[in-house]
């Protein structure tokens, strides 16, 4: 078989493997999440022009998140299991309504804790990229790389993997940005270290938001 002909079929194969994943996506299990959104925004619209953090269980879980950075408007729109496929479906209603300054989004982890390999997670964040893009062109999203855990140790290599496609797809574009993380929850012998966990071992404690809280900081805005 001819090289360009086996690059075909790879790349054949891997769009219906995508496909195969959005067709089994139940986008519907977070329907009450969104509809929870939109009835907190009616009672108490947010302001526009707020850095608009978005994601999985680290952002949900970060209750002082607006805390930590008081010299900005903040709005948290993420919603525990989110993959970044979630959030480019519910764009329409969790980010441009907000016409966010900044979008700063984690996820990833629960996408290839489900099964999808790196370069499938890599390509959901560029459709998510696009869809942005579409509506606003100069935005900054600034990815917020993942950190390995104990619960996920397993699935270090491919979410390094992950954070180093999207290290290189930022480099190439404007108004990206990345966040490295990676070796904030590491011991001097390359192990996620339990003490900066909770029970679970997956999601950071206190002392752990405190490391998250340094690396996000140089990456806000100035006013």
């Amino acid at each position: 078989m001819k090289r360009t002909s086996f690059l075909s079929v790879v790349g054949l194969l891997l769009v219906l493997s995508r496909l195969a994943f959005s067709a089994e996506h139940n986008f519907a299990r977070w329907e009450k999440d969104i509809a929870n959104f939109e009835v907190s925004d009616k009672a108490s619209p947010p302001s526009q022009g707020a850095l608009l953090f978005i994601g999985s269980s680290t952002i949900v879980r970060w209750k002082t998140l607006a805390q930590d950075f008081p010299e900005h408007k903040i709005i948290n729109r993420a919603f525990g299991g989110n993959e970044i496929c979630d959030s480019t479906h519910y764009a329409d209603r969790m980010i441009f309504p907000y016409q966010p300054r900044m979008i700063f989004i984690r996820a990833g982890g629960n996408d290839i804790n489900s099964g999808k390999t790196p370069e499938q997670v890599f390509a959901d964040y560029k459709d998510f990229v696009a869809k942005i893009r579409a509506r606003l062109p100069d935005i900054d999203i600034v990815y917020i790389g993942l950190s390995p855990s104990v619960a996920r140790w397993k699935n270090a290599e491919k979410e390094q993997s992950l954070n180093g496609m999207i290290v290189t797809f930022t480099r190439q574009n404007p108004h990206l940005k990345y966040i490295d993380t990676w070796a904030i929850t590491l011991g001097a012998d390359g192990q996620p270290r339990p003490e900066l966990f909770v029970a679970d071992k997956l999601h950071l404690n206190a002392d752990g938001y405190k490391l998250l809280i340094a690396k996000v900081r140089p990456f806000l805005p100035s006013k």
